[in-house]
């Protein structure tokens, strides 16, 4: 009897350091969210993730939501090369060479979306009451609040530093551009907006 009672003893005991290790493993990819490195993306169980052919550093839109080739959907400047304003477009695939325009990275501490193609030039929520094309690329200015952006990378949602509740969104309607496809870029009340298009994923190189 004195057998038995040991072994269910062990048994439990096993059973809790079993429990305990798997709590220990799943709190990684939490610790890395908040961080905001790469990887965040396995955090969001979309439907429909894009299957990315685009060189880092990107942001863009965690579900695919329509865009044809599956290509996602990135922050990219509106036309050919240079623009002042600010899209959604189909992450471009191709290369350093082709695909730099939607390459941008975020940087915590200044909150700064900055382009990679194009030095020194950031996003600029420059025109608030456009509604369809409210954001400029314009030059970085550190003492700019209109270009201060926190990350939450745990819900995906980019807001502006300054007004919490108003979130970086991509457009519920989109139409082609060329071989790719586009959306409006704009900030709206973060509770009004479906996630799908709020859920960014910021990748670092």
């Amino acid at each position: 009897m004195a057998f038995t009672n040991m072994t269910k003893s062990g048994v439990a005991a096993s059973l809790i350091l079993a429990l305990a290790g798997c709590s220990a493993t799943h709190s990684g990819p939490a610790n890395d969210a908040k961080s905001g490195v790469s990887g965040t993306a396995s955090l969001f169980k979309t439907a429909n993730p894009p299957n990315l052919q685009t060189s880092p550093p990107i942001i863009y839109l965690a579900d695919n939501l329509d865009e044809q080739d599956q290509l996602g959907w990135c922050i990219d400047t509106r036309g050919r090369g240079f623009g002042e304003e600010l899209h959604a477009h189909s992450c471009k695939p191709g290369g350093q060479a082709l695909d730099s325009d939607v390459q941008f990275s975020y940087e915590a501490n200044s909150g700064q979306i900055k382009s990679v193609a194009y030095d020194n030039k950031c996003a600029d929520l420059s025109m608030p009451s456009n509604k369809s094309i409210p954001f400029g690329l314009l030059d970085c200015d550190a003492n700019d609040a209109a270009q201060k952006f926190d990350y939450n990378a745990q819900t995906g949602e980019i807001y502006i530093r300054s007004q919490a509740d108003m979130c970086l969104v991509a457009g519920a309607q989109s139409r082609a551009a060329g071989p790719f496809m586009s959306r409006d870029l704009s900030v709206k009340p973060c509770a009004s907006v479906e996630t799908a298009l709020k859920q960014w994923v910021v990748l670092a190189n």
